[in-house]
């Protein structure tokens, strides 16, 4: 059996008509591992014997008749390394973290275990979520398993790329302003950022706090909505979780779109947008026209100013947030120094690496005497603008279809070394995370090079069902389904 090429839902569904067991499943996984992971260096650290011991104890669960409801039980499922895990490193991919252990679990992880789950290992990703190609991770860059001399995107590139490599069956990654998506996109799987308080941030180590969302990358929006249905909820420990009376996600997925308002902005066809994704993107438009939508194009408000407020935001908050680490409760301590000052001084020159510190300098200068009301406050002014245009937007429109990037995955080391044009590679998804909505990236074609091609649908607030209907009709199609990287 091909286990490591099946769906998520579909290895729970077959564990659970004990064609296999939970500890087999983890074996096979782990094999996929061993033979790839030396190539595409999608892992922090690879939990082997814990997720032996655990697939022992959750088959012993199922076989005592529990767990028959969830849709993760016995699934291998790989974690983005800012989500805490309790008594196993959690690094954010920094130096400034290599020994930190949380003494407690994410509340994502602890309904991954309720639901069986079995927890296999933490993935890398750019130093603490902040870049787009997962080259600024300490532990050096994850490749595409596409295109090894490429990018999987990032900041959940380790996430997206394991999934695309069959590293994964499911892995949960974050987004702060795209970093779901956009790796799902350049590595030719579907993750969704869930519409903001939705899924409980506790134990989820903060880039930006308004906009960072905890989410999950698999193989279909089935599993996806899986997923969801597992880690969404209310969070007591999260004051910005919102209740619901209801999530069924999965149950959403009935393959019927007909009548179905999706809105395509005029302006996402503009400069910049590689024609090869342009005309994917109009393909998988015309598809889901066939299935019955009503698509059109229209104008979207304000996103024009998206990519320059979202960084003045974002850094704003992590040069806040970051703060916390200067070498004297916990993280990296520079060995040598003479005083407190130079404790923080050579701590933090020394833990964070460029990019981190690139963007910290930004938020402190925009977060200034003098500057506040120049940037930062006039970014919030524009963050209203863009959230009152989409709310227009969806007085008309269900859910609405655009790229997920402008291109495909580029070059390892193209972009890092031109930040600005690392900056522009989120301008269709940073605007989703101002305005707290949900949007998923769906694999939709490939270019003359064989790179995959990702669409992305957004919805209302809370309307994740809606994009995950859609997401999940179109894959039904054929069209474009996922196809696992052999290379």
């Amino acid at each position: 059996m091909e286990v490591t090429k099946w769906g998520a839902k579909e290895l729970s569904d077959r564990i659970k008509a004990r064609e296999l067991s939970a500890s087999e499943a983890v074996e096979a996984q782990l094999a996929q591992i061993e033979r790839k992971e030396t190539r595409y260096h999608c892992y922090t650290r690879v939990l082997a014997e814990e997720a032996r011991e655990r697939a022992k104890e959750v088959q012993r669960r199922m076989d005592a008749g529990e767990l028959a409801d969830s849709p993760l039980a016995g699934v291998p499922v790989a974690i983005k390394d800012n989500i805490c895990t309790k008594g196993i490193p959690t690094t954010c991919s920094s130096r400034m973290l290599k020994n930190f252990v949380p003494p407690y679990d994410a509340a994502v992880i602890e309904r991954l275990q309720a639901a069986g789950a079995v927890l296999i290992g933490k993935l890398n990703m750019d130093e603490f979520a902040m870049g787009s190609t997962t080259e600024t991770s300490w532990f050096g860059p994850t490749k595409n398993p596409w295109d090894v001399t490429r990018v999987p995107g990032g900041s959940s590139g380790g996430a997206a790329a394991a999934v695309a490599a069959q590293e994964a069956f499911l892995a949960l990654g974050s987004d702060t302003g795209g970093s779901i998506r956009q790796p799902s996109s350049f590595c030719g799987v579907t993750g969704i950022k869930p519409t903001y308080g939705t899924v409980s941030r506790y134990g989820l180590i903060a880039y930006a706090s308004s906009l960072d969302q905890i989410g999950p990358i698999a193989r279909s929006a089935e599993d996806c909505a899986a997923a969801l249905d597992v880690i969404s909820g209310t969070d007591l420990r999260d004051s910005t979780c919102i209740p619901k009376e209801s999530y069924g996600y999965s149950k959403a997925l009935t393959g019927e779109i007909k009548g179905m308002r999706i809105g395509i902005p005029s302006g996402y066809f503009g400069d910049g947008l590689d024609p090869e994704v342009e005309r994917g993107i109009r393909k998988a438009a015309d598809v889901l026209a066939s299935l019955g939508a009503v698509v059109e194009e229209f104008e979207l408000k304000a996103v024009d100013y998206a990519i320059p407020a979202y960084y003045v935001i974002a850094s704003a908050e992590a040069s806040s947030n970051l703060s916390r680490y200067d070498g004297v409760k916990y993280g990296y301590r520079t060995p040598k120094y003479e005083d407190l000052q130079e404790v923080y001084l050579k701590t933090r020159s020394e833990g964070f690496g460029g990019e981190v510190k690139r963007r910290m300098m930004i938020g402190a200068f925009v977060l200034s005497s003098g500057y506040y009301d120049a940037y930062y406050n006039k970014a919030l002014k524009v963050k209203a603008l863009i959230k009152q245009g989409f709310d227009e937007a969806f007085q008309k429109y269900d859910c609405i279809l655009g790229p997920t990037a402008p291109t495909t995955a580029v070059k390892l080391g193209e972009s890092l070394s031109d930040p600005l044009k690392m900056y522009l590679g989120d301008i269709y998804t940073v605007s989703v995370n101002l305005a707290g909505l949900p949007g998923i990236s769906v694999p939709c074609g490939l270019d003359s090079r064989g790179l995959p091609i990702g669409m992305q649908l957004i919805g209302r607030a809370f309307g994740e069902k809606e994009i995950l209907r859609a997401a999940h009709a179109y894959e039904q199609t054929g069209e474009y389904l996922f196809a696992p990287c052999t290379e």
